[in-house]
């Protein structure tokens, strides 16, 4: 990412392109409590109150170097955006100026392709994540611990018979879930729980065999993955996983928000607040980048993140990640291996209360955020737009808004955030997961006690 050496780089990538100064007026401020969290689970910054072919990339290697244009959601003869940015109302930081151009409040876009949202099912309580089986078929995760196949029609099985029991206390349960790369060969699924432990509790990476049929079920469960060490908290595990085509698996982690946790986020002895990189089975790759520091956990790839919910490969099959920031400071970044993105050194956000947490937003030896917002969209789930029914849409970054109540768009120019747009506020529904399915429709789950299953298409 973007260290405050590439300051004046990104300046001038992006002079002349139109680009306005960053906008911190206007609108109404969200209350700290709005902050990506349902009512019955603590309130946290910006989370649920109840939230290579990269790989081998060496730290010292230009992380800016050879980007192609193609990997932007506008072509380079598109004139950039201009104009205001959405209004969400006054910065809670303003005295945290951006450390270049663009890296906030990007102007406001429109999308101009018309698409319509279909509920394909409901009934989900407090829904996670989606992930597509055959026959564009679908696993759908409930945070209490049930696992379900549903149909392209909507047809619900029973819930999934042998996942081990899960800690489902605040934003604990069962998270993700993802179908193996060698699915039609080993019939392997992945997912991520808050496993309880002797003394707590602790996100944990398990597999399984799915075997199929009316009364569908997992044979041979194999946790690959325990964040170590085991604390008690109900906060800030992440638990996403992205595998990579060259069959890595990333593992998102959060920091688990209190301070015993927070303070190791940027400790490279701890699991805490880091993204891991493993082999399907749990061992670690040998080009990972912390294997020669005996003290460090060898699976980090990298540290000083806050709490990931939000995971994708690009076009270029490079890991993006959004984070969760306290009040402001949700990050958008690409985590490269062996580098610090200094929570909690540095951020762009401050306690709930108001307190500061950071004296500055840059330092030296930690990365900058590709793009943050403040306030806060509380984030969860992520795609990154690779479809041809929305030709307009490619290479567009889709988020999950839960505060937000949005699915937040945007578009990239050159690894660059040049235009946002928020999608579906009428609806006025947290929006926990956004997936993109095989024929090219986005997926989205809300999250509620009556959790939906939606599908966009062009109109």
């Amino acid at each position: 990412m973007r260290t405050l050496s590439m300051t004046f780089i990104i300046a001038a990538l992006l002079s002349g392109c139109g680009n306005q100064p960053p906008d911190n007026g206007g609108g109404t401020p969200q209350a700290p409590e709005d902050a990506g969290v349902t009512p019955q689970e603590p309130t946290d910054a910006g989370v649920t109150p109840q939230e290579p072919t990269d790989a081998g990339v060496t730290p010292q290697e230009p992380t800016d170097a050879g980007t192609p244009p193609t990997d932007a959601g506008t072509q380079p003869e598109e004139p950039l955006p201009s104009g205001p940015p959405v209004q969400t109302g006054p910065p809670n930081v303003p005295e945290f100026e951006p450390a270049f151009p663009g890296q906030t409040r990007a102007p406001e876009v429109k999308s101009k392709t018309a698409f319509q949202v279909t509920e394909i099912a409901s009934g989900f309580r407090n829904p996670w994540a989606i992930a597509f089986l055959p026959e564009q078929r679908m696993l759908v995760t409930v945070k209490s611990g049930a696992l379900y196949i549903v149909t392209p029609q909507g047809a619900k099985s029973p819930a999934v018979t042998g996942l081990p029991s899960v800690d489902a206390r605040g934003q604990g349960g069962l998270l993700d879930v993802e179908v193996g790369p060698d699915y039609a060969q080993s019939g392997l699924i992945y997912w991520t729980y808050y496993e309880p432990r002797q003394g707590g509790n602790g996100l944990a990476v398990a597999r399984a065999k799915l075997v199929d049929g009316e009364t569908p079920r997992v044979e041979n469960v194999q946790v690959i993955f325990r964040m170590m060490p085991t604390l008690e908290s109900t906060l800030h595990a992440g638990g996403r996983l992205v595998f990579t085509p060259d069959g890595k698996l990333f593992v998102t982690l959060g920091e688990r928000s209190i301070l015993a946790g927070r303070v190791q986020a940027r400790d490279v002895k701890s699991h805490f607040g880091k993204v891991v990189r493993i082999n399907p089975d749990g061992t670690v790759p040998q080009d990972n980048p912390y294997l020669s520091n005996p003290e460090a956990k060898p699976e980090i790839w990298s540290v000083g993140h806050r709490n990931i919910l939000s995971a994708a490969l690009d076009s270029q099959k490079r890991l993006w990640i959004v984070e969760m920031g306290p009040q402001g400071g949700d990050e958008l970044n690409r985590p490269e291996a062996g580098k610090d993105y200094g929570w909690p050194t540095i951020g762009y956000g401050e306690e709930y209360s108001g307190t500061p947490i950071h004296q500055s937003p840059q330092g030296p030896g930690m990365e900058q955020p590709v793009y943050y917002w403040d306030p806060v969209i509380a984030p969860s789930g992520m795609t990154i737009y690779s479809g041809d029914l929305f030709p307009e849409w490619k290479n567009n970054v889709f988020i999950g808004g839960l505060a937000s109540q949005a699915l937040v768009r945007l578009m990239m120019r050159n690894d660059l955030v040049v235009g946002e747009e928020r999608l579906l506020t009428e609806r006025k529904e947290r929006i926990r997961e956004v997936v993109q399915g095989p024929e090219g429709a986005l997926y989205l789950l809300t999250d509620a006690t009556n959790g939906k299953l939606l599908k966009l298409t062009p109109r």
